[in-house]
């Protein structure tokens, strides 16, 4: 999440490895050498750059999700889907203040399995399978709900480069699981632990988490004390996004992020998530 405009420092090329030597007198030629610059990869201010997973991690994440998941079951049969939901989000949280990226090969395990684990409620309901998973009443219609509804909430932020794909991951990972545990409606005939209905659990967590966000910014301005340059930062995206539309306001954007100082947005989406649950049954 952006928070101002740093000016860049001008980069010199002083590195005699960069530049071709200056041809001879005898051997002059009209054309100029040839500059050679290699390209250096994008550092990061707060951790490693996460390299590319292998395809063959995702599957074994996701059977780890599911080891994780039937031992916690084991001992907390009622909710076992809520306190695999909120580590999910709190490793989310922890992995993208240290890189400043959520992997796909967290966010993808979640999603699916939140997805798989309302497909065997439906079909243990419809079919009268006897899986024994417990923990919950949707279905994968309402898991496939929430997922909509959570990437619908931060599509707007991604479209202006105000978040990372990572974090609208995050948030559609978050969605299956609430979808696939609390259903579309409200159901308190069933239990306290249903009094509301997964999409609004979902809005109310995005808003709880958009509280945070902007706490934790405000308080990055005020450490900065930079009040100009946020003023200035926060002029520049409306009046793109009210001059230019919102594909040469994204565009320009992405040219802005080099000046940013960024705020992994996956820990007050994390504060948002778990906290609305904490709430909830407090």
């Amino acid at each position: 999440m952006p928070l101002s405009d740093d000016p860049v420092q001008p980069q010199g090329n002083s590195s005699s490895a960069d530049v071709a030597p200056a041809a001879s007198d005898s051997a002059y030629s009209p054309t100029p050498p040839a500059i050679h610059q290699t390209p250096v990869p994008e550092s990061n201010a707060t951790g490693p750059v996460a390299a590319r997973a292998p395809a063959w991690q995702y599957p074994l994440w996701l059977a780890l999700g599911v080891v994780v998941a039937l031992v916690l079951r084991e001992f907390y049969p009622d909710y076992w889907p809520l306190i695999v939901v909120s580590l999910g989000m709190v490793l989310a949280a922890v992995i993208d203040w240290w890189i400043l990226k959520v992997p796909n090969k967290l966010t993808f395990a979640l999603v699916l399995s939140g997805w798989a684990l309302g497909f065997f409620h439906t079909f243990n309901s419809l079919f009268g399978w006897d899986l024994h998973l417990d923990g919950g009443r949707g279905g994968i219609e309402a898991s496939l709900l929430c997922t909509l509804i959570g990437f619908a909430l931060l599509f707007p932020m991604l479209a202006i480069r105000g978040v990372g794909e990572g974090d609208v991951k995050m948030q559609m990972g978050f969605g299956a699981w609430i979808g696939s545990f609390y259903g579309v409606f409200a159901a308190p005939t069933e239990g306290d632990l249903f009094r509301e209905g997964g999409p609004w659990i979902v809005l109310m967590a995005f808003c709880a988490g958009a509280i945070a966000g902007g706490i934790i910014g405000v308080g990055m301005i005020l450490v900065r004390r930079q009040f100009d340059k946020n003023v200035q930062h926060t002029r520049d995206i409306l009046t793109d996004l009210v001059t230019v539309g919102l594909a040469e306001a994204a565009r320009r954007a992405d040219a802005r992020k080099s000046r940013w100082h960024k705020l992994p947005y996956g820990i007050p989406l994390c504060i948002g998530f778990v906290g609305y649950l904490l709430y909830l049954y407090r």
